[in-house]
């Protein structure tokens, strides 16, 4: 009897990753905390006057998802996806970004309207009808937040800018890539950005590098782009003047339909840290180790002083779908999609989307 037990408490620990399966530059040790998640779920009781339709909407009564976070005043502060129940399935419905707040980074409250949303301003032809989508946030050293976010009106979805001083008020100031090179990008498909942040005195801020601010950005494959004013961004290109392939997608791989950046990329000892979300593709070319189309979290470290330089990534999720409300949802195959990362009580906290419908959150301990 004994020895059934221990065969069989071996066999359940060899399932589980361990930290000499990842390369030292890795973060890994994100914990699920007991009996908290998820963080945020919908709620049909919340109504909120969109100024274009003039009418009261359910804004977060259908699903509330894929979060960014960040500090102020002391506390945590997620923005997240909220979509209400005006369509039918995902990019369907129109969202909004929720404000939730917290002083341990586990419980939070919430506002009863959204903080950020369509509206009869300037960017209305191209956050109309599908919203504002995908908030990923970050700050500067003197408290200006920058917000990358995906427009989207049904016909394009465009990575754009908005900056704050309090996460309440907000400037918009559209596509991110709509001066560069001439325009060119600014019909073009982006979304997903991920400034490149340090720690300064236990506070992380948006980074400069040789003069300048740097994201990782894309869905379909990784690009870099520089600014020199956080609101007008220049993506790189290649010896071919297309845009320039950090990494893509791998067949075999967990990662091996899209390589979706994920929360602000942070500067470590080892290089730049990117967290990213990878989908795994169906069929043959997919990872047959996780569910066909699942989204599960990656890793990939970039050179310190030329950002553009990939060095490498994990070969293995160090994140995935776990728990019943990451496979079920709108997302069943199963979704644990990275966007808020911050640096509070000298912890990690990772916060996610859920199948595309709860929020809930991954501490990361760095002294363990």
């Amino acid at each position: 009897m004994l020895v059934s037990i221990v065969l069989l408490l071996t066999a359940c620990d060899s399932k589980k990753q361990t930290n000499s399966e990842f390369p030292d530059w890795a973060w890994i040790g994100f914990e699920r905390p007991n009996g908290v998640n998820p963080i945020i779920s919908p709620d049909s009781t919340t109504r909120f006057y969109c100024p274009i339709t003039q009418d009261s909407v359910d804004w977060e009564s259908n699903d509330t998802f894929n979060p960014a976070a960040t500090i102020k005043d002391g506390n945590v502060v997620v923005l997240y996806r909220a979509e209400d129940k005006s369509g039918q399935g995902i990019g369907g419905r129109t969202s909004r970004i929720g404000y939730a707040w917290s002083s341990d980074g586990l419980n939070f409250q919430r506002k009863s309207t959204p903080t950020f949303y369509p509206d009869n301003d300037s960017q209305k032809e191209l956050e109309w009808p599908g919203g504002c989508e995908d908030p990923r946030v970050a700050v500067t050293e003197d408290g200006m937040y920058v917000m990358l976010y995906t427009q989207w009106n049904r016909k394009q979805a465009r990575l754009a800018v908005a900056t704050s001083t309090d996460l309440e008020k907000w400037n918009k100031y559209g596509p991110a890539f709509a001066k560069a090179h001439n325009g060119r990008f600014f019909d073009e498909f982006s979304k997903s950005a991920s400034i490149i942040t340090k720690l300064v005195d236990g506070k992380q801020v948006i980074a400069k590098i040789n003069g300048k601010y740097w994201m990782y950005w894309g869905e379909k494959f990784v690009n870099v782009a520089t600014s020199d004013d956080l609101i007008n961004w220049e993506p790189m290109l290649d010896e071919k003047g297309e845009l320039k392939v950090l990494f893509a997608p791998r067949k075999g791989k967990f990662d091996s339909d899209l390589t979706e950046c994920g929360p602000p990329a942070i500067m470590t000892d080892k290089g730049i840290l990117l967290l990213y979300n990878g989908k795994n593709k169906s069929g043959i070319d997919g990872d047959t180790l996780y569910t066909a189309n699942s989204y599960c979290a990656g890793q990939a470290l970039f050179d310190l002083s030329d950002p553009s330089k990939f060095i490498e990534r994990l070969d293995k999720p160090f994140f995935i779908p776990e728990s019943d409300f990451e496979k079920s949802g709108q997302y069943p195959a199963g979704t644990v999609f990275i966007e808020g990362l911050v640096y509070h009580g000298n912890k990690w906290y990772l916060y996610y989307g859920c199948a595309d419908s709860r929020v809930a959150v991954a501490v990361y301990d760095p002294n363990k």
